[in-house]
């Protein structure tokens, strides 16, 4: 394999997200709110979980200029925190936040679809697989880092192949739009394809946030789904979109499973320096 010869960044004012120090962070404070989330009994009165980024989905509503940010965590697993032994609950789950400073949802897959569990206290009844409201009242306090750096927008299939093949970190940026609404999407790069002989690219990258825009905006968090996405242009993308999938008579399980195309604006940009540029820290006190 011939790799691309160096070439230096141009000098840009663009921006892009480092989402390898992106990170979303909220706050259970059990002598402030009594535990509305959890469904084992927790040692710990205060806990701050961490969560690194895996997309940003800005939603606009052009004709009241309204809009939401909402960022999607790294998927990890249900766990009870500090304690001596069994860190893991049974049934486990993927645990996938949805969050903005307003309200949030957690996305959580078990071993099949459709499956609760009870609350702790039991008093609290079940927890459906998509727990979701309004974070005041829930957690002590939420924050959403987004670390900004310098970036170059890749303007031609040449650059995004050469800045591949010399391993500079990739970002991208997704523009959807409908009559009512206009979408932004951020998220980072994982697997390209690149053919320096065929003169193509084509992502290949996920999870990132899908909204419903056939909803109204004060419902827009519970039509936010999970999916990959992939383009080879500027013009459109495909998701891939988690779904419920039918294995046998009456079970299914959650998978990646169902296509959905849009006319789109794609940008590719690569990151150029680790200089932090912007550290745009959102912080909401949510506790009533």
């Amino acid at each position: 394999m011939v790799f691309a010869s160096f070439r230096p960044p141009k000098r840009s004012d663009v921006q892009g997200i480092d989402f390898s120090r992106s990170f979303l962070t909220f706050r259970l404070d059990t002598l402030k709110h009594p535990p509305r989330t959890v469904t084992q009994p927790q040692p710990f009165t205060l806990n701050n979980a961490r969560i690194p980024l895996e997309c940003r989905c800005l939603i606009r509503e052009r004709d009241t200029n309204r809009q939401e940010e909402f960022v999607l965590g790294a998927s990890c697993k249900t766990e009870r925190v500090g304690v001596d032994c069994d860190i893991w609950p049974q049934p486990n789950a993927d645990f996938a936040p949805i969050y903005s400073l307003r309200q949030f949802a957690h996305v959580k897959t078990y071993d099949r679809a459709g499956r609760t569990v009870p609350l702790y206290p039991p008093s609290l009844g079940q927890q459906s697989e998509r727990p979701s409201g309004l974070c005041e009242g829930v957690f002590d306090a939420v924050r959403i880092d987004l670390c900004r750096v310098d970036a170059e927008l890749l303007t031609d299939v040449e650059s995004i192949i050469e800045s591949t093949l010399n391993n500079w970190p990739l970002v991208a940026r997704t523009r959807l739009e409908t009559p009512r609404y206009v979408v932004e999407l951020d998220y980072p790069i994982k697997t390209i394809n690149v053919s320096e002989r065929d003169a193509i690219y084509q992502t290949d990258t996920g999870p990132v946030l899908l909204p419903d825009l056939s909803r109204d905006f004060d419902q827009m968090l519970d039509g936010l789904e999970l999916a990959y996405c992939a383009f080879n242009n500027p013009g459109w993308i495909e998701f891939l979109v988690r779904a419920p999938s039918e294995v046998a008579p009456g079970v299914s399980v959650y998978h990646y499973c169902r296509p959905q195309r849009f006319t789109a604006q794609n940008q590719v940009l690569r990151l150029v320096s680790q200089r932090e540029i912007v550290r745009e820290s959102k912080h909401a006190e949510v506790c009533a």
